[in-house]
Formats: C-alpha cells, sequence, structure tokens
C-alpha cells in the first residue's frame, strides 16, 4: 500500500522565538540557558522562567507569540484527504497541478475497509464486510477497476487529451501532494482536531507525523499547544 507522509522540509525560530515575541512588550529578552560553557547547539534549553511563560502563554490563549516560528512540509496523501485538510486557516498551500503534470498516478487502497457507523452521520467503526470478499470477488472487482481507470487515464492522455482534462477520469483516492507551511499556533490548531481518536484514520496519519516533527523542533512550546504540560 501506498503510504500517506508528512516530510520536513525546513523551519525558523525556536522556542525561544515565542518567549522573546512575549517579552518584547516589556522591552525584555531572553537567552538560552547552557548547561556549560561552549555547549553543542542541542543541548541549550530555556530556563524555568521561560518555559513557565510558554505554558502561562497557551494555558492562558495568549496566542500571538506563538506566530513567530515557521514550519514546512512536504505532504503525500490521497486527494480526499487533501480536500479535508485544506479546510484549516493560516497554514500556506500549495499542490502540484493536474492541469500540467500527466506523472503515472498512484492510487491509495487501504489494507482495511472499516464500517459505517451506527450512531453518527458520518465517520466509520470497525470492519466492513467488504474486507471478507476476498475469493468472492470484491476485492478482485476493487482492484480490476482501478487497474482499468489507471490504463483509461494513460491511453487519454497518450492520444492527446489535455491533462486537465483526462484527469477528470481519476478518483479521490489518487495521491497528490503538497508543500504545507504555517506557523506553531496554526499547526497546532490543525493537529489538536486531527489527531484526536475520532477523526478520519487517513487525515490523523497526516497530522500525528506533523505532530512529532513539531515536537521536536520547538519541544517546550507544542507540549503547551497541545494541552500535554
Amino acid at each position: 500500500m501506498t503510504q500517506i507522509t508528512a516530510t520536513y522540509i525546513d523551519h525558523c525560530g525556536s522556542d525561544l522565538s515565542t518567549v522573546n515575541a512575549a517579552r518584547v512588550s516589556f522591552g525584555k529578552k531572553s537567552e538560552w540557558e547552557e548547561p556549560f560553557e561552549d555547549c553543542d547547539v542541542s543541548l541549550l534549553r530555556l530556563s524555568k522562567r521561560d518555559t513557565k511563560l510558554i505554558n502561562y502563554l497557551a494555558k492562558h490563549r495568549h496566542i500571538s507569540p506563538f506566530g513567530h516560528a515557521f514550519a514546512s512540509f512536504h505532504v503525500k496523501a490521497p486527494i480526499f484527504v487533501a480536500r479535508q485538510l485544506v479546510k484549516h486557516s493560516y497554514l500556506r498551500w500549495n499542490e502540484v497541478s493536474r492541469r500540467y503534470v500527466d506523472d503515472e498516478p498512484e492510487f491509495y487502497t487501504p489494507d482495511v475497509w472499516r464500517g459505517r457507523s451506527e450512531d453518527k452521520k458520518q465517520g466509520s467503526d470497525g470492519v466492513s464486510l467488504w474486507n471478507h470478499g476476498k475469493g468472492t470477488g470484491y476485492r478482485d472487482h476493487e482492484y480490476g477497476v482501478m487497474d482499468d481507470i489507471h490504463d483509461l487515464y494513460n491511453r487519454m492522455v497518450k492520444v492527446g487529451v489535455a491533462p486537465e482534462q483526462a484527469r477528470m477520469v481519476l478518483p479521490q483516492s489518487t495521491l497528490t501532494e503538497w508543500i504545507w507551511s504555517g506557523s506553531l499556533d496554526a499547526f497546532s490548531r490543525m493537529c489538536n482536531l486531527r489527531c484526536k481518536e475520532d477523526t478520519q484514520y487517513e487525515s490523523r496519519l497526516v497530522a500525528d507525523q506533523i505532530s512529532t516533527i513539531m515536537q521536536g523542533l520547538y519541544p517546550v512550546s507544542w507540549s503547551a499547544l497541545m494541552g500535554e504540560t
């Protein structure tokens, strides 16, 4: 199965950026606390005072200081996942366009088809009987249809149909990719929603990967924004 991935590109700022964005109101500035002189940069850490400040800012929803650190990711996921995630505000999004690109399409197929939830208008629960169809034709038919769509798209492009029209035959399971960039606070809002157990699994895969990376980049700020402190 093709993997859903969120890959780190780059970032700017740090936990100290959040601290100093808040302290500038009083004309103050903090520095990293060094465990010893000329230590490795990776060992630099916030003072307890600055850690306490970040936790206070997050708890009381003083969010603007968290807007001074940014990160960028390359995300690869099915179209139906992308159309959910693009709704989140204040995150910059630039996506590959099949108006111009006619590379070989890739499709996402889940290992397991989930069942429909009985107590929700949307969502899933358990495992669908469709998964038990192997040998009776269910999943064989599924794979056959996807192969036919793949062949149809390639034939259309080969005979000269414009990619911007040929793409119309591709399903929502087609893999797309985009560059996703934003500030600490914007990504935390997305992850606070999408990392929850009751969100769609495929969207959660993207959010969980981003959350793990952000935790490594901004350990104090991210824990505070995600309510882990």
